[in-house]
């Protein structure tokens, strides 16, 4: 057995590990019982603390610097340089950090979903401290091995090869243009707005409405299926892919789009080269990639007015509250109450013009907390000042629509935040080359066949896995790399010009 085949062997075993922590993962979020919060996670901790011994043993290196030297078919060449990736960033992380960080995120996150109900920023903050200061000797030694800033170390294990240098022109690109633009939308809908349908909107409807545009958009039910959590995610393994949702009876449309949304993700999961899924090259090429598949489904197809021809039938079909004749369940109402525009205060909430100020606010303060220059403490403050700066809203006193409003901090992830305007601004730079090569896309939107789009990102994109880089499928996909002027053109189009 050459090397090459040795490490093939081993990041399959891997990636078997993986797969049992994923769906555990999927079950605490969604099926466990509280009363088995300390035993799942001393679980996942010990299977983390597993599966880094399998990926930081110094035989696995012996065998990547022999490999070096074979002569690999191009997948496999791509293959070893995701291994050694792997194996870098594995090895530059203490075991003990590793699991002391798994113990601490999921207390954290366990906690969050008791203490953000309760509005509780008292009893969150210990926790959110000891998880912050480990996410800053995780940061120390990733920046100690790979030369990148603290919070750079950490955006890189999410989108690799992104830099704060490279973060901090496009969003203030962002930040130069969406103040304006915000006001704007604001401004010209207040002039015809939106009549809001009335309820209640029973969990079972609403759930058959989200099963049904799954289909609609390609989802392979053999291979995947709908529950409910806290926070929407798509979880699970290609072969088995979870997506979640959460619903409220006074309103349908945020968990229809959550499903969509999360169904993008789930796309893109199931789309993966099935040759190469035990291996690091087939898996999903970075974060912001895998949010630009979501958003291209749920911002881009799903709220176009060509999909909103298709939707508004089902709408009125699937709600026993809903009356065909009425105007406020009439296409043109409808297509106003999804691409409704306004400032407020929880970003799952937010519409896709305000959304990158949520995530640039995020960016900045755990960018702070990373490098020291803000504490825990201070967090509420430094939150309530953004918010007030970037969307003219005040969260003093208000956690549970603040600060405490997300999952990624209890849960550890420092540097993740970024990936989703990175993801929306790729999106839009893909759905226009998709519909460059697609010129019947628009209609086929309107007759609800998203078949010619899927199979053009499961082309361009999907099945790439990581064989292209991210500048790479860019640039084969789109013909440029990666640009602020699709997305901000898009949203001019939809919001300005548009009716």
């Amino acid at each position: 057995m050459t090397p090459y085949d040795k490490l093939h062997k081993h990041f399959a075993r891997l990636n078997d590990l993986y797969h049992v922590g994923a769906i555990a993962q999927w079950d605490e979020a969604a099926m466990m019982p509280t009363g088995g919060g300390d035993a799942r996670g001393q679980a996942l901790a010990t299977l983390d603390g597993i599966t880094h011994q399998m990926l930081t043993d110094p035989q696995l290196g012996e065998w990547l610097a022999a490999a070096e030297t074979a002569t690999l078919a191009p997948w496999q060449a791509a293959n070893l340089r995701e291994m050694h990736r792997s194996y870098r960033d594995a090895t530059c992380v203490p075991e003990s950090l590793v699991e002391r960080r798994a113990l601490a995120n999921s207390r954290c996150e366990q906690a969050w979903r008791v203490h953000r109900a309760e509005n509780n920023w008292q009893a969150m903050a210990p926790l959110l401290e000891e998880v912050v200061a480990l996410a800053r000797e995780e940061a120390a030694a990733r920046s100690a091995v790979n030369g990148m800033s603290l919070y750079g170390s950490l955006v890189d294990s999410y989108e690799p090869g992104m830099t704060c240098a490279q973060l901090d022109p496009l969003f203030a690109e962002l930040k130069a243009f969406l103040p304006g633009l915000l006001d704007a939308v604001i401004e010209k809908q207040a002039r015809h707005p939106a009549v809001l349908p009335e309820g209640p909107f029973p969990i079972e409807e609403q759930r058959a409405l989200g099963l049904e545009m799954m289909r609609t958009l390609g989802f392979d039910f053999e291979h995947g299926r709908l529950d409910v959590s806290h926070h929407p995610f798509c979880g699970g393994v290609p072969s088995d892919v979870r997506i979640t949702t959460r619903y409220e009876t006074e309103g349908f449309t945020q968990a229809l789009m959550g499903v969509i949304h999360e169904t993008g993700h789930a796309l893109y999961e199931q789309g993966l080269p099935a040759q190469w899924r035990s291996q690091p090259v087939g898996q999903a090429l970075s974060t912001a990639m895998h949010e630009s598949q979501s958003l291209l489904m749920e911002m881009q197809a799903c709220r176009s007015r060509e999909f909103l021809h298709f939707l508004t039938p089902h709408l009125q079909r699937c709600f026993s509250t809903a009356s065909a004749g009425s105007t406020t369940w009439q296409e043109d109402n409808l297509y106003r109450l999804f691409t409704r525009v306004n400032r407020g205060y929880i970003r799952v909430y937010a519409d896709e013009v305000s959304y990158p100020l949520h995530v640039i606010l995020r960016y900045e303060i755990e960018r702070e907390l990373i490098e020291g220059t803000l504490d825990v403490a201070g967090i509420p403050d430094a939150w309530d000042t953004r918010m007030q700066a970037y969307l003219g809203l005040s969260t003093a006193g208000n956690y549970r629509d603040g600060c405490l409003q997300d999952v990624h901090w209890p849960a550890g992830l420092f540097g993740y935040f970024p990936t989703y305007t990175l993801g929306a601004m790729s999106a839009a730079q893909l759905f226009a080359a998709a519909r460059r090569s697609l010129p019947e896309l628009p209609a086929q939107l309107a007759e609800g066949n998203f078949c010619a789009l899927l199979g053009w990102l499961r082309e361009q994109v999907h099945s790439q896995g990581k064989f292209l880089d991210y500048n790479a499928l860019m640039q084969q996909a789109t013909g440029s790399p990666l640009q602020s002027s699709w997305f901000r053109a898009h949203l001019e189009a939809r919001y300005l010009e548009g009716g």
